[in-house]
């Protein structure tokens, strides 16, 4: 009986994951408002997942990128040919994509740097690496998600009798941007097997510390690995809905739900009930507010368009620091292009992407950190939130030249 129980459970646990078979991903050109107001209401109906853009901000002479259910092919392939749509498929069959992501000639159980590594894998090596680099690394657990996992917290830097100024930086707000956790890991890797050899990393490190949260939803994570690769939301419930989630990057208060966020609970960029109602939001708030005085800039890596972008996203009024913060970033995006030619555009959100309410960049901004920047990483298309392993090793190695550029910004400004 016990057995059949089992077996049992492992039917359900396998019947909930979602498959992607047959799906497509395409690039739409809008050359006519009519071809935009067909795209919107395809959209609408279909409940189209757009990668690059938001529904509500389709506009004419743009790329649009968008996920289609294999259910849903046919009517939208007529669609296009009847609106006169150009376009192309960017991935013909996006479970076979999911499935190519990992590279099948290279296994492991253990954590790797150029591999896409599960939370659990993250857990061991979040402990691994601060026991075993007990002078440049600390981890404290900052707060619980909403599922109650521990938010570990790893600070890095030279030991001092006094607080350092400090940078923030987190990754995988979104759950299925694999490639962001992946690079805050290299970013530990580097920093520490470089120190004392690298006089940039030596200097960054003696002079300030480097908060980094390897994973910020890691609920939404968890279940990208498990039973939703294409999840981006967290996991929270919603009252009075049955849809789960809120997107954590339309949570923060700023300008809190007004433009490029949805009160829609069922949305990919649902808002939230109220600003921070999200576990994971508060807790990181929380941190960056108590430690607002040392904390000179904040970083949050995305996935994917090969973008920089600083505050403002929820306006599209310039920041008072504009010039400042486009230079930066524009010496940045340089220093990144430098190692293999990989190009960035670099701009405020609102103008240079689209505008979205609820940033944790405009939010950090606004609280007062100067050096506020969202990287969007690799790729422009080709692969999106799918970017294979091979990857991982030449876009975290151009990141960290663009990371190590803002920060010697930051150290020059103090």
């Amino acid at each position: 009986m016990k057995v059949l129980l089992l077996l049992g459970l492992v039917a359900v646990a396998l019947a909930e994951i979602t498959r992607f078979d047959g799906g497509k991903v395409y690039r739409l050109q809008l050359k006519t408002e009519e071809q935009v107001s067909i795209v919107k209401e395809l959209g609408d109906t279909l409940q189209l997942d757009f990668w690059n853009t938001e529904n509500e901000f389709l506009r004419v002479d743009t790329d649009v990128d968008v996920r289609v259910n294999a259910e849903h092919v046919d009517l939208f392939g007529t669609a296009l040919e009847q609106g006169e749509i150009q376009h192309e498929v960017l991935i013909n069959n996006l479970q076979a994509a999911i499935d190519n992501q990992m590279d099948k000639d290279v296994s492991t159980k253990s954590h790797a740097y150029d591999k896409y590594n599960s939370w659990d894998k993250i857990q061991e090596w979040v402990t691994s690496v601060t026991s075993g680099n007990p002078n440049l690394i600390s981890r404290e657990v900052i707060g619980n998600t909403y599922e109650g996992r521990p938010m570990h917290l790893l600070k890095i830097g030279k030991q001092s009798g006094s607080p350092k100024p400090a940078i923030f930086m987190d990754c995988g707000i979104h759950a299925r941007e694999w490639i962001t956790p992946a690079f805050c890991q290299w970013f530990v890797k580097e920093a520490v097997s470089t120190y004392g050899s690298d006089p940039q990393m030596t200097d960054l490190l003696n002079q300030m510390d480097i908060f980094v949260l390897p994973v910020f939803n890691i609920d939404g994570y968890v279940y990208s690995w498990t039973n939703n690769r294409m999840w981006r939301k967290t996991r929270s419930t919603n009252s009075g809905s049955s849809c789960l989630g809120t997107d954590p990057n339309r949570n923060f208060d700023a300008g809190w739900c007004t433009i490029g966020a949805s009160s829609n609970p069922c949305s990919e960029t649902y808002c939230g009930s109220r600003p921070e109602s999200e576990a994971e939001v508060k807790v990181v708030a929380d941190f960056i507010r108590k430690n607002k005085p040392i904390i000179k800039a904040y970083l949050t890596i995305h996935s994917y368009s090969q973008l920089l972008l600083f505050p403002y996203s929820y306006t599209t009024q310039l920041a008072p620091d504009h010039k400042e913060l486009l230079s930066v970033a524009e010496g940045a995006a340089d220093a990144l292009r430098s190692l293999y030619g990989t190009k960035y555009t670099s701009g405020p959100g609102a103008v240079t992407i689209y505008p979205a309410a609820g940033g944790s960049d405009d939010w950090a901004y606004d609280l007062g950190v100067k050096y506020a920047y969202t990287f969007e990483l690799r790729d422009t298309g080709r692969y999106g939130f799918l970017l294979p392993e091979s990857q991982i090793k030449p876009t975290c190695e151009e990141t960290m030249l663009a990371v190590k550029y803002i920060a010697a910004h930051v150290i020059n400004s103090l």
